[in-house]
């Protein structure tokens, strides 16, 4: 009998990746980056990372130009493009309610999801950065606003993709009688979301199947998880966890390091300001102060998601250990970015996940031996 002592699930984690279908890279950096937003570049890294262990792909959604993101490809679109260029990967389309209104992301993953044998899924999210809003004449709301429409949102997406004759009264979305045909298949989309705050945890309790958290360390990660566990629980849900990491995997720890000091050394003050500016806005805007980017320092935001903080930085057998000290604290998926995607997500794909599975198959062997 297997007897576990940690939060790790049984199952092996799982890895994605960050698409850059957005410009500038993974940093705020006037490093060299080998990698570039075109769909050329973007349809072989797919097919890198598909046929190196990863299992599902992130594209990003932005809608301004900014802080070194100057060009931008519309998630959706790029997502069906990936996935219709891949056999096994499933693809992850970011969507942000405001823009879109649920009737229209239902019907669009719903076609993606008959298109390619229900290889995609979205991430809600719930916005982050309201110069983009304002931008476009969307209303900017409260924290915990963009959080209760994120909800709906989700629960509108659940309740178009399963039922017929849908009925819906919310604050944000209604819908009377409505059918959608045809529904998403062969399965149904898995839902992910973002965030740090209590709004956004407790809704991952409540609806989402997949939360997503900044770069953290193992401590962090499972403060996080043993909170949503216990509010998901509690409603009768269960949601697994993934965490974000910037990954720098070398021969050696001298180089990996070195590449993080070049990295910051070379960061663009005033865009990872402005980025700085926004995000930390919207942290702080949590009624508790503690959302995403709420406690970020400057090195932090040179990496949009905090993913220097997760140390996944050194060699392979150092990130396959800490990936593991991940999932013992309860992380179902890493979420990755590199600094030259194609090569970077083959070598870890040939150096990094095979140690990875190597240490899940001792340590679930030690633990029936127990």
């Amino acid at each position: 009998m297997t007897v576990r002592t940690d939060l790790s699930s049984p199952e092996p984690i799982r890895f994605a990746y960050w698409v850059p279908n957005v410009s500038g890279g993974l940093v705020i950096s006037k490093i060299e980056q080998r990698t570039s937003w075109d769909f050329d570049y973007n349809r072989k890294l797919a097919q890198i990372a598909e046929s190196s262990g990863f299992d599902y792909a992130l594209t990003q959604i932005r809608f301004t130009a900014g802080y070194g993101a100057e060009y931008q490809h519309e998630s959706v679109a790029f997502s069906h493009a990936l996935a219709a260029a891949t056999t096994r990967l499933t693809v992850i389309a970011a969507i942000l309610p405001g823009p879109w209104n649920p009737t229209l992301a239902a019907k669009q993953i719903a076609t993606i999801s008959q298109l390619t044998e229900g290889r995609i899924a979205v991430n809600i999210v719930s916005g982050w950065f309201s110069g983009e809003f304002r931008a476009i004449g969307e209303p900017w709301l409260d924290h915990d606003e963009r959080y209760r429409r994120s909800e709906e949102f989700i629960r509108s997406l659940r309740g178009i993709w399963t039922q017929d004759s849908f009925t819906f009264r919310g604050d944000f979305y209604r819908y009377s009688d409505y059918t959608l045909k045809p529904k998403p298949g062969p399965r149904l989309p898995e839902i992910f979301q973002g965030g740090s705050s209590r709004a956004a945890r407790d809704m991952a309790a409540r609806v989402s199947d997949w939360y997503f958290t900044n770069g953290n360390t193992p401590d962090g990660v499972r403060a996080q998880v043993e909170d949503i566990r216990a509010k998901a629980s509690a409603n009768g849900h269960s949601v697994k966890v993934g965490v974000n990491a910037f990954v720098i995997a070398r021969d050696t720890e001298e180089e990996a390091r070195a590449v993080l000091q070049e990295i910051i050394a070379k960061a663009d003050p005033d865009a990872v300001k402005a980025f700085g500016h926004e995000v930390k806005n919207a942290g702080k805007a949590s009624p508790e102060g503690e959302g995403n980017w709420a406690k970020s320092t400057f090195n932090d935001l040179v990496q949009y998601n905090d993913g220097f903080k997760t140390n996944l930085i050194g060699t392979p057998d150092q990130i396959a250990e800490r990936i593991l000290a991940l999932k013992d604290a309860g992380a179902d998926l890493a979420l990755l970015a590199f600094l030259h995607f194609q090569e970077e997500v083959q070598y870890f794909g040939e150096q990094v996940i095979p140690r990875v599975r190597a240490l899940e198959a001792a340590r679930e062997r030690r633990a029936e031996a127990a």
